[in-house]
């Protein structure tokens, strides 16, 4: 395959050097991308350059996924209008650790071929080096000005900036150091990353350019677009926050929902950046999508892949499953199948009321009457509840209620604890014994 080309008809190519698709020609090319450990986890705005490291792989190039230990300490300017809060040695590390097994779902690590992915931090490296050592070895190749003109640097002095610290102003050199020592201890000849990426990416270059002359010095950047959704806003965030990789921080359900959830417009565009479908299955899920636009083949398939692919076909299926509670046939069955992380995912923002254990269930139990309209408020009166349950509008964890004087006992209660109501068809309330 055809790595360049690959990307192209993907949409993920924003900017590439002059020569890049030659030195790819002509046998196994070797390319990095950056990711600073900020936080424990990759978010799905890391995914896009990830994305292009394991399309990498499989065109049969080798990957290194940099982690950087040392620039992550210095903080990116790159689209930042102010300075971040730098990290400690110790919470950088354990963010590497975290963010190393997130990578191994997604590149090949133990591969006996050649083109095996690498993992490598830049901190081993930079913490052997005086400062005096870079600003004599490396800090001279490159000019203030040529720094200055940097996009990233431009905009935080322009229009009444606020400028920027030392620390910052050295992060390109710093990056670009990472470039050379790549280039000159394991042949890396190309990084790659999202299209803010490109000033660092070009200091890079030159840096090799100008420390190591003639062919040997010839080194390539790549860079993918930033992705928007369709109507212009910031992709990955949602009214939470970030959508993280970690099902700590973002449930599989929720992840699944969050590409269930995406426009026509975004899921054609998404199904080609965030899995590894060919283009023929792509066309034809792109045609499906425009005959029965209802259906929404393509929502569905691009949340099926991405998530099985970022957490399980276990996950994926837990989440299809709990998406059936509030929109769809799901059973009593299903509810108790379900684990209590991913039910209460499922039905988050549902009503909710807390009862203590034996105000819910005195005694031997409690009428469902009673229990719903005294206890909880869910019904008005006990007239209308019972007109309900006469006319099948009324359902306790997904099973119909069919007599008013039904008793409700602790084995009703899922994992020992909930109580799923349904009043009508779409709404839907919980209650919790403490």
């Amino acid at each position: 395959m055809n790595f360049v080309e690959e990307l192209r008809w993907r949409g993920m190519i924003h900017d590439l050097t002059p020569g890049t698709e030659e030195y790819l020609s002509k046998g196994m090319g070797t390319a990095y991308v950056g990711i600073d450990p900020t936080a424990d986890s990759l978010h799905i705005g890391h995914l896009v350059s990830i994305m292009i490291l394991k399309h990498f792989q499989r065109c049969g190039h080798r990957p290194i996924a940099l982690v950087g230990g040392a620039t992550g300490m210095i903080g990116d300017p790159s689209g930042k209008s102010l300075e971040r809060n730098l990290l400690d040695e110790a919470t950088l590390r354990a963010n590497q650790e975290a963010i190393k097994a997130q990578l191994a779902r997604l590149l090949d690590f133990d591969s006996k071929e050649p083109n095996a992915a690498l993992m490598v931090n830049n901190y081993d490296w930079m913490r052997q080096m005086t400062f005096l050592d870079f600003i004599r070895d490396i800090g001279k190749l490159l000019t203030v000005n040529y720094m200055m003109a940097k996009d990233s640097v431009k905009k935080r002095f322009d229009a009444g900036g606020e400028g920027m610290s030392f620390t910052e102003f050295t992060y390109q050199l710093v990056q670009g150091y990472d470039f050379l020592h790549l280039f000159e201890t394991m042949d890396c000849r190309m990084q790659l990353g999202g299209s803010d990426q490109w000033g660092n990416i070009t200091t890079g270059i030159e840096l090799i350019r100008r420390k190591l002359s003639g062919e040997k010095g010839e080194a390539y950047g790549l860079t993918c677009p930033l992705i928007k959704k369709a109507d212009g806003t910031k992709f990955g965030k949602t009214e939470q926050g970030n959508i993280w990789l970690s099902a700590e921080y973002t449930s599989p359900y929720k992840f699944y929902q969050f590409w269930l959830n995406t426009s026509d417009e975004d899921a054609a565009s998404y199904i080609k950046i965030f899995t590894m479908l060919d283009r023929d299955e792509i066309d034809a899920l792109i045609a499906e999508q425009a005959a029965a636009p209802h259906l929404r083949p393509l929502q569905k398939r691009l949340a099926e892949e991405v998530t099985v692919m970022i957490h399980s076909r276990e996950e994926y299926e837990k989440a299809v499953e709990a998406s059936q509670i509030l929109f769809g046939g799901a059973t009593a069955d299903t509810l108790r199948s379900l684990d209590e992380a991913t039910l209460l995912a499922a039905l988050d923002g549902v009503p909710t009321y807390m009862l203590p254990a034996g105000n819910l269930l005195p005694g031997e139990g409690a009428n469902v009457v009673d229990l719903l309209v005294e206890r909880v408020p869910i019904f008005p009166s006990k007239g209308e509840m019972r007109k309900l349950i006469a006319g099948g509008g009324v359902s306790l964890n997904k099973e119909k209620v069919a007599d008013a004087a039904r008793t409700i006992t602790p084995d009703d209660l899922i994992a020992g604890k909930y109580l799923l109501v349904q009043k009508g068809k779409k709404n839907y309330y919980l209650i919790v014994a403490e």
